[in-house]
């Protein structure tokens, strides 16, 4: 699993979802938490805390959100050279696989479709720590 004290950044309209997920990871052992609204609010959040040597380590958005899409969100990050490898999963209650493949297309760490529960978080976060973690051990 990701350290202790990695940074989360958790992207969703919905107050109740972002409480949830930010709950799920406290019981996951994560305590350095941020949240935002949309895509729109959270791009700048996450530009400024790597401007300032604190950067988010892992990011967790929705899909669907007013005035930025969190696949615009992810597709943002990726295209900023400093931002492309940060660890990226999208929330959507959308399972068409046309959104799934759009999601990869786009440099997607990770996927969850809504309802989810913490194991399920839990699983993508091994997930994609395991896919972290590899390059980074071969590249040591």
């Amino acid at each position: 699993m990701f350290p202790a004290d990695t940074k989360f950044l958790v992207v969703d309209d919905f107050a109740t979802m972002r409480k949830i997920i930010k709950k799920t990871l406290i019981e996951l052992g994560y305590t350095n938490i941020e949240e935002s609204d949309d895509g729109a609010n959270a791009l700048p959040m996450v530009q400024k805390a790597l401007a300032e040597g604190k950067p988010f380590g892992f990011v967790i958005s929705d899909w669907n959100m007013p005035k930025m899409q969190g696949i615009d969100f992810l597709k943002a990050c990726r295209a900023d050279d400093k931002l492309k490898a940060l660890p990226f999963m999208l929330v959507t209650a959308e399972s068409e696989q046309k959104q799934i493949l759009e999601a990869a297309k786009a440099g997607v760490s990770d996927y969850v479709v809504k309802p989810f529960n913490s194991a399920t978080l839990k699983a993508k976060l091994e997930k994609v720590y395991a896919k972290v973690a590899a390059p980074a051990a071969k590249a040591s």
